[in-house]
Formats: C-alpha cells, sequence, structure tokens
C-alpha cells in the first residue's frame, strides 16, 4: 500500500514538472515575475523527485552496467547539473522570487548561462523521459497496426517539433552565440506552448528511439553470446 502511495506520488511530481518546464518555456506567455515563481517550484519539485527517487542513488555503485543504463545514467547526471545551474544562475538574476540572491554571480555571467542552460534542460528532460517510454508502454496491448500509427502519428510531431526549435533559433543559445533570448510576444499562448510541446515531444522521441536500439542491441548480443 505504502510503495503504491509513493509511486503515485512520483507520478503527480513528474507530471507537475512537466507541465512546469512548459511554462518555463513559455516566458513571452507568463511574463518575468510568474517566470521567477515558476522556477522556485521546479526547484522544489526537483528536490522531492530525487529524495522520491533516493533509491536510485543507492544502486548506482551495484550491478552491471550495460549500454543502456549507462546512457540512463548520463542523462540523468547531464539533467541535474543542467537544472542546479539553470536554477542558480535564476537566482542571481531574480527581483521578485529571491532579491536577496541578485547578483550572488555576474548578471552577465548568470543570464548567457541560464539561457543555455534552461534549453539544456529541456532537451535533457525529453530525452529523459523518452529512455523511460519503452518500460512504460511495455505492458500494452497493441497490435503491430496500432503501434505503427501511434509511432507514425508521435514522428510527425517530432518532426515539426525539431524544425519549429531550429527555426527559433534555439541551437544559438544552447551554444552560447546569442547571450538574449528573443521573444515574440505576438505570438498567440496556444501557439507558444504548442511549439513547445511538439519539441519536448521531440526530444522525447529521440530518447524513446534511443532505449529501443539499444535494448534491441542488446538482447541481440545476448541470444546471438547464448548461440
Amino acid at each position: 500500500m505504502q510503495a503504491g502511495k509513493t509511486n503515485k506520488i512520483k507520478k503527480a511530481v513528474d507530471v507537475c514538472m512537466t507541465v512546469l518546464l512548459l511554462c518555463l518555456m513559455a516566458y513571452q506567455v507568463t511574463g518575468e515575475t510568474l517566470h521567477e515563481w515558476f522556477g522556485i517550484g521546479m526547484t522544489a519539485l526537483l528536490i522531492a523527485h530525487h529524495i522520491l527517487n533516493y533509491r536510485w542513488y543507492k544502486s548506482l555503485f551495484r550491478g552491471k552496467y550495460n549500454a543502456y543504463r549507462i546512457a540512463a545514467v548520463a542523462v540523468n547526471t547531464l539533467l541535474l547539473a543542467s537544472i542546479a545551474l539553470t536554477a542558480l544562475c535564476g537566482m542571481a538574476m531574480s527581483a521578485h522570487a529571491t532579491p536577496f540572491l541578485y547578483g550572488f554571480l555576474p548578471v552577465s555571467f548568470a543570464r548567457r548561462f541560464h539561457l543555455a542552460m534552461s534549453y539544456w534542460s529541456f532537451i535533457l528532460m525529453g530525452l529523459h523521459l523518452g529512455l523511460h517510454i519503452p518500460a512504460m508502454t511495455a505492458g500494452l496491448k497493441w497490435n503491430r497496426k496500432v503501434k505503427t500509427a501511434v509511432s507514425a502519428f508521435f514522428a510527425v510531431i517530432a518532426v515539426v517539433g525539431f524544425w519549429r526549435f531550429v527555426r527559433n533559433g534555439i541551437p544559438d543559445y544552447i551554444f552560447f552565440r546569442t547571450p538574449f533570448a528573443f521573444f515574440d510576444y505576438e505570438k498567440s499562448a496556444f501557439l507558444v506552448f504548442a511549439e513547445n510541446l511538439a519539441a519536448l515531444i521531440a526530444f522525447t522521441f529521440l530518447g524513446a528511439c534511443a532505449a529501443t536500439l539499444i535494448k534491441a542491441r542488446g538482447t541481440k548480443r545476448c541470444v546471438n553470446g547464448s548461440d
């Protein structure tokens, strides 16, 4: 009973983090004040997420590391680092949520890193979600036609998401080529969230494809080895 309750809490935290992530990426819709408080909420949820998943840390030095486990640990570690940097840099520029921390890092440094790390966090969050998709959908009793249709549907969204991601100039942010974000304040809130969701789905789709390929290769090696 306790384990079931914990799992429900974990899922609720994960859903809230995903929703907050989309809100955080919609700065031109939420505005500065809400953006900062959403960031504080995300930081609190991140801490809760890691406390709830403390067993994962205990297992890091146990068992063997296959390709999938290495990929998952690498993505999780980079995600934690990028979100931590995003939060720290955001607090160093905060004018509303944590004004007492303003300037504890050079603001020009904080602005550039906050911009880059926020989008790296977005990318890694999508990959993180995607790596878990095969396990989450393993129990679904879908026939081949349904699986193909669902995969094709999300593949189309992924293509659109990647296209908008590049079209909106995000690669310039993640590679530190642009120190300031440029927002289209005339774009509707619906379109902003739709584009962000499509981009998140794109990286989730990429992570799911990577997980499927890695596990398939691992299974093939096991079969060949047993022969």
